[in-house]
Formats: structure tokens, sequence, C-alpha cells
């Protein structure tokens, strides 16, 4: 199946109704269409996405690791998310044949200096009851992964690896098969709450609608400005480059090596990634993009540029952290720097044998003071839900995501 093109020839300025549109094609937009229509059947659901195809950005530019829970605050949405979707994410993929690895992950410190962020990862990850948990030393690094050099790791077995593209199409199958209707190509341009009903305007004529989830991914603040409701953060996006490791250096890696994050950042660092087709990756940095769709470095959208230059919030971010800022961006302009921060997890990989490869595009959401919004958040109205923060781990944590979304949704309607 995966037929990603609209289901007819969309007429200038036609009037439709339904019982609910979702905005967003990405695997959230499509995990929370399924549920509503399991928990629906019957209804008028209408998926919009502005691409001419499904999970065009963060959901097909992503790494495609299958999180276990490592990173995230005890108690927090993500905590709960993650590992409650990764366990329904992981029995989808099994019903529908869609292989997901378990490579595992190793999180590695290098010094001493480290070890305290070490220890607190450590207990995070215990405290949110990430299975198989093991903390090693070196001569255990070397039986994971022989190639790595560290002084201590947290190894996490069930971190695993998936395509969440094909996840992502997988969910629109499920779509259509339940009766709902998706239809790419047919961006948003404006959303008017009435008493009874949204009015969605698209270009191709308006949608009347009992009640709307938008989960816009990098537009999702734009789409909330649409019914007024600016909140406090704004996305400014990010993009990740990745290189590519060659066939003969690609057995350097057994599955995914990571560094010790920094807790001050969302961002996890430069690390390995052996992807779902035995390709290995190494990346991603963090630079700011100038455009929401900037995958190339060259690409600039001036109306962005703008945006971010007046949002207080990232200039408070960029004084703060403008040292860090311009090492990133020397990583992003020299292949050199690139391969060294690499050299410092595994030695014996050589420069010759990195090759430039895909790059991604990330919504950060930052709130005025400067802070980088780390969790989940929500923002809307009685009829509308606006999933205005939704970073990593959302594809994992996808359809546990979207059992929140429709909650949510059904307990404001019926509040009526």
């Amino acid at each position: 199946m995966h037929d990603e093109a609209p289901s007819s020839a969309l007429p200038a300025n036609r009037s439709d109704r339904a019982d609910l549109v979702v905005i967003g094609g990405g695997i959230l937009g499509l995990a929370t269409a399924r549920e509503m229509l399991r928990r629906r059947p019957g209804i008028r659901l209408v998926v919009l996405e502005k691409e001419r195809a499904l999970a065009t950005h963060q959901s097909g530019h992503n790494s495609g690791v299958v999180h276990a829970g490592l990173y995230y605050a005890p108690g927090s949405l993500k905590a709960r998310l993650c590992r409650e979707g990764k366990a329904a994410l992981e029995a989808f993929c099994g019903e529908r044949g869609i292989p997901v690895q378990r490579v595992g992950k190793l999180v590695v410190a290098l010094t001493e200096d480290e070890l305290p962020r070490f220890s607190t990862l450590e207990a995070r990850a215990r405290e949110n009851g990430v299975e198989g948990l093991e903390t090693v030393g070196p001569e255990r690094i070397r039986e994971l992964e022989p190639n790595v050099e560290g002084i201590r790791g947290l190894w996490s077995p069930g971190t695993g690896i998936v395509d969440y593209r094909a996840v992502s199409l997988a969910y629109a199958d499920d779509i259509r098969a339940s009766g709902g209707e998706i239809e790419t190509g047919r961006a948003v341009t404006g959303l008017d709450e009435r008493l009874d009903s949204v009015v969605i305007s698209t270009a191709a004529g308006e949608i009347v609608a009992d009640s709307v989830i938008a989960c816009a991914g990098l537009w999702s603040d734009r789409v909330a400005a649409m019914t007024g409701d600016t909140g406090t953060e704004r996305i400014v996006p990010f993009r990740g480059d990745y290189y590519t490791l060659t066939p003969d250096a690609a057995s350097l890696v057994r599955g995914l090596i990571y560094p010790v994050p920094d807790p001050r950042f969302p961002f996890l660092g430069i690390h390995f990634t052996r992807r779902h087709d035995g390709a290995v990756w190494a990346g991603p940095n963090a630079v700011l993009a100038l455009a929401r769709d900037g995958y190339k470095r060259y690409d600039v959208d001036l109306r962005e540029v703008i945006a971010i230059a007046r949002h207080a919030g990232f200039r408070k971010l960029a004084r703060r952290f403008w040292r860090m800022g311009l090492a990133e961006q020397w990583r992003d302009l020299s292949k050199r720097a690139f391969a060294a921060e690499l050299r410092r997890y595994v030695p014996a990989l050589r420069d010759d044998q990195l090759r430039f490869g895909p790059s991604g595009v990330r919504a950060q959401a930052i709130d005025p003071d400067g802070t980088l919004v780390d969790d989940f958040r929500l923002g809307g109205s009685r009829r509308i839900v606006h999933v205005r923060n939704a970073p990593s781990p959302g594809a994992t944590a996808s359809l546990a995501i979207a059992g929140v979304l429709a909650d949510e949704s059904q307990s404001r309607l019926a509040a009526e």
C-alpha cells in the first residue's frame, strides 16, 4: 500500500465538513489520527499535510533510534511516554512486519571530569526503569564495542533502531483502512474557531470541523498563532548534519555509541548510529538553520532569519552559549574538526572514511528567558489542541503521545 498521493483532485474554493481534522502528516499526526479512528469508528476524519508526501521532515530525517528512556527527568511526560510508547511501537512493528533491531546503546565517559554527569545520567536511567541497564568499565566496553575507548560506559541493550518513515506510512495505511482521508499538498492557511465548529482554510477551500488536533512540527507555533494561541515559546530550527562511514569503516561500530550528554541542552552530542539498512551515521551536530526546511547549509528564508533575530529568547540563549555555538559551527564547516571529535570515541576512524551524508532540522522550542524547552508541551482551546513542542523521543513515543492527544481532545469537547 503506502499510497501517498491525494485520493482525488482538489477543486478550488470547495467547502467540506468533517468531525475531526488533524493538521500534519508526520509520525505524530498520523499516529493521532489512527488513534482517534480506533476510538471513534466511522467518524469523518481528514489529515491535512502541506507537503506532497508524508513524513518528509522530522519523521523522515532522523537517525531511527528507538529510545529506551535514559535521559529524561523522572516523572516527566517524556519519561512516561517514552517507556509506554516504546512498548507500543515495538508491538505495532511486530504486527506489521517492520524490523526493530535491538542493537543496544553504549554511553561512553572518556575522562574523569565527565563522571559526575555520567552518575547523574545513570541514576536517572535507573529511576526511569530502563531495562537491562549495565554500568561497565573499559574491559566490558571493548567487549561491546571493540573499537571504542572509554573509562566508563552505560549499556542499554534494549535501545533499538527502526525505519520511522516506514512506521509513519504503516500508520497511514491503518487510517485509510479505517475510512480516514489523507490529503497531501494541502497547506492550512487559517483557523477560525467558532462556537460550534472550527473553519480550516486552505488554498483548495475550507473544511468545517467539530474539532482540530494540530501536529505541525516545525511549523507548530505558526499554526497555533492562526488561532491567537501565541504561547510563550517559539520554534527555532536547528540543523544537524551527518557523515556516513564508508563500507570498510562501518565494521568499527556495532550498535549505537553516544557521549555523556550535557544536561544544559536537549541535544545529545555527536554520536555513532548503526542504521536499519546497515549503514553507519556519525553525527549530528547542532547549528542554527536559516529556514525551517533548511536541510542544506545555504538554504535561507529571510522571514525566518528576521524572526529568529527578533526573538528575545534566542538572543539570550546565544549570549549564554556563544562559545558552544561557535564550536558547533566550526565542526559543521570543517570535516577535520568533525572527524577529530569522532576519533575521541573511535580512534581508528580516518578522515577519508567519512562521506558527507544526510541532514535533519529539529523543531526546537525556546522560551522567552532563553530556556530550551525540553518536555512535551500542549496548547489550544476547547475545540483545538495544539502540540507546541514534541521533541525526541517523539517518534519512539508516537503511539503513547497519540493517546494523550486523543484524551485531551475528547475531554475538552466533553466539557461543553
